[in-house]
């Protein structure tokens, strides 16, 4: 004697599992390891290339007005501070794009 409101609530509940179960847009592990990857040779780059930079105008300097190493010294702490600086940007934009998409992957399954 089961309710006929029971049986449609039982299908509703078997098809929200079906698709639960479903894989939609499965990503693959070795693109994702790529990615991350990619992205910390990245941050590797800029941080390389900040204190390179620092360094070249600092040793510039120093061999401009004949006073080694005083701005070699400076600039390549300048060039760290700009190097860890745009790490930061780069990790912040990575992490602003995860948020988006779990939060478009929230709305496609419809929490």
């Amino acid at each position: 004697m089961s309710d006929p409101h029971d049986a449609d609530r039982l299908r509703a509940l078997e098809a929200k599992i079906a698709a639960l179960k479903a894989p939609a847009d499965v990503k693959d592990h070795s693109e994702e390891h790529y990615s991350q990857a990619q992205l910390a040779w990245r941050m590797v780059i800029e941080l390389v290339a900040g204190l390179g930079i620092g360094f070249g105008i600092g040793y510039g300097l120093d061999t401009l007005f004949g006073t080694m190493p005083i701005f070699l010294v400076l600039f390549i702490f300048f060039g760290l501070a700009a190097g860890v600086l745009t790490m930061m940007r780069s990790a912040k934009e990575v992490q602003r794009k995860q948020l988006e998409a779990a939060q478009d992957e929230g709305d496609a399954r419809g929490d």
